[in-house]
């Protein structure tokens, strides 16, 4: 109860700073409108010479685009802010007051930012996946909600552990930007099915940077792709990168020194 009371305060504050700039929620807007329709024309151009892609149909990877568009608000608006300021408190030395608060440091450090006007990806890949499905003729059964919830929440899981990862590499190297700037690179290549990838970038995007589990197969899930044994080894995935992160975490902390050593 403690650790969702502090979520709930610290979300609460962001929320109410970000309401003191409404201008941003148009700009904001304006942007994933900008960026939808870019990725609506690319979806249309490459069904201008082909019925399907490596046995997509189309509404299947508008389903891939709305989950990636979903989970990308959700990494803007939550966790890489939070992944950001932790980097500028370990550069600067200011990490100690969020280690000297009797509250656990990880739960801490990444609740305490949130950017408010970047869940309109959220909705707007929501308003997607929505679409997808009509389009595909169908309807989702509990059971089958509840698996593409599962899958996203695994999804979500692996993202903040590869950032909070990656994150940490700021406890010995000063200047990370271009690490996250590669991530960020190798996520936008989550808007296709990895499945269309050459088989070295397949790898890359599933084992590596966990993009192939962290949308893809919550589209599977959607469009009744998914297998049992995927979704199990995507369980699996979100568990382990979670723990390693935990550990990467810990590690990173003993080599510390603040604005106290």
């Amino acid at each position: 109860m403690n650790a969702l009371r502090l979520i709930y305060h610290y979300l609460r504050i962001g929320v109410m700073n970000e309401l003191q700039y409404q201008i941003n929620f148009w700009l904001q807007l304006l942007q994933s409108s900008v960026a939808l329709a870019v990725g609506l024309v690319g979806l249309s151009l490459v069904f201008q010479h082909t019925s399907d892609l490596a046995g997509w149909s189309r509404a299947e990877l508008l389903a891939v685009m709305g989950v990636h568009i979903l989970i990308g608000g959700v990494v803007a608006a939550l966790i890489q802010p939070n992944m950001l300021r932790l980097m500028e408190d370990v550069k600067d030395g200011t990490l100690d007051f969020a280690l000297l608060k009797p509250v656990e440091a990880q739960l801490l450090v990444s609740v305490r930012e949130i950017r408010l006007w970047r869940l309109v990806d959220l909705v707007i890949g929501v308003v997607l996946l929505v679409v997808a499905l009509l389009q595909l003729g169908g309807r989702l059964s509990p059971q089958a909600l509840l698996i593409f919830g599962v899958a996203l929440l695994c999804g979500v899981i692996m993202i903040y552990s590869f950032w909070l990862m990656l994150t940490c590499v700021a406890f010995w190297i000063v200047r990370v930007d271009e690490i996250l700037n590669l991530f960020e690179g190798l996520y936008a290549a989550g808007r296709w099915p990895v499945g269309i990838y050459p088989g070295w970038l397949r790898a890359i995007l599933t084992f590596l940077v966990p993009v192939a589990f962290a949308i893809t197969v919550p589209a599977e899930a959607l469009t009744g792709r998914l297998e049992v044994t995927t979704l199990a080894l995507a369980l699996a995935l979100a568990g382990g990168l979670f723990t390693l992160a935990r550990i990467v975490w810990r590690i990173g902390l003993r080599h510390y020194a603040g604005a106290s050593a």
